[in-house]
């Protein structure tokens, strides 16, 4: 796979420049629209929103996405990742000229609604 600095397009008059921070961006809101899915997003040191979100372009020009989430207790788990995939792909193809080649998603753990302790 190459690595990406930044997408072009020649179509008409000049050029239009696509930074992957763009690209990922497109992405971690697609991901954050679906139902059911905690995109992981922890500090000090450890993952943060750009370490989940992994962009390429392949051979062929298409771009490549992985994306590492937790579901929320309750979901089924292959109905939320058929959904990232499908909201990244509607996304990304609509928002700039490029077409999505493949978009994995890790699935790390299922989040818990976390209980509030009693307080006497």
């Amino acid at each position: 796979m190459l690595p990406i600095y930044k997408f072009e397009s020649d179509e008409l008059k000049g050029k239009v420049v696509y930074n992957v921070g763009i690209v990922k961006g497109i992405v971690r809101l697609a991901v954050e629209d679906v139902e059911g899915v905690a995109i992981q997003n922890k500090k000090n040191g450890a993952k943060t929103n750009s370490d989940s979100i992994k962009v390429d372009t392949s051979p062929n020009g298409t771009i490549n996405v992985i994306v590492s989430v937790d579901v929320c207790y309750g979901y089924s788990i292959p109905d939320v990742a058929y959904n990232i995939q499908r909201s990244i792909k509607h996304s990304v193809e609509s928002m700039s000229k490029y077409k999505i080649g493949n978009i994995d998603v890790k699935v790390n753990g299922v989040k818990f609604p976390e209980e509030n302790p009693v307080i006497d």
